[in-house]
């Protein structure tokens, strides 16, 4: 098995805990489920030599570990830093800029005190993603982050237009 096969597999595997993360309503399991693709998706950039993304990875997981139990704009602060200056010291070009930017997104997303913030957040970071991952030639990871986009509108859309669509007269 080459190690694009292996690192689209991975990617698969972790497809199936973003599409979950979203239907949930507590922000911790959201995060739980995010914990656990990261470091799928950590290891599938590795097998594919891209560096910036998958350091970027590994500072997500360990910051969707540590939001589970804070909010605090200081570790927010610190894990913003930390992915600056991975994506500064891998720094390969555009497909750097792009995966860098999309991180600061999710890193303010993962120490939302309320959901919806959150929803909103990884929504725009994974945009980025989705772009960065078409750039580097991940078909399963570009899939992935369509999925994980549309898994959170159909989150939010239950959470937040379901029940108020039904109070319409």
């Amino acid at each position: 098995m080459t190690a694009f096969t292996l690192s689209q597999i991975l990617v698969a595997i972790a497809i199936i805990f973003d599409l979950i993360s979203f239907q949930f309503k507590a922000r911790e399991r959201i995060v739980a489920c995010l914990f656990v693709s990261g470091i799928l998706i950590s290891i599938h950039f590795c097998l594919l030599q891209q560096w910036t993304a998958a350091g970027l990875m590994g500072i997500a997981t360990v910051r969707y570990l540590t939001s589970m139990f804070t909010t605090s704009k200081v570790a927010m602060w610190c894990f913003s830093s930390a992915a600056v200056a991975m994506s500064i010291v891998t720094f390969n070009g555009i497909t750097t800029v792009i995966s860098c930017i999309g991180t600061l997104f999710q890193t303010r997303a993962a120490f939302c005190q309320r959901d919806k913030d959150l929803r909103l957040l990884m929504i725009v970071g994974t945009s980025f993603w989705l772009v960065h991952n078409a750039l580097v030639g991940s078909p399963v990871a570009v899939l992935m982050e369509v999925l994980f986009i549309g898994s959170n509108l159909v989150g939010f859309y239950r959470h937040y237009f379901r029940g108020q669509l039904k109070q319409l007269p």
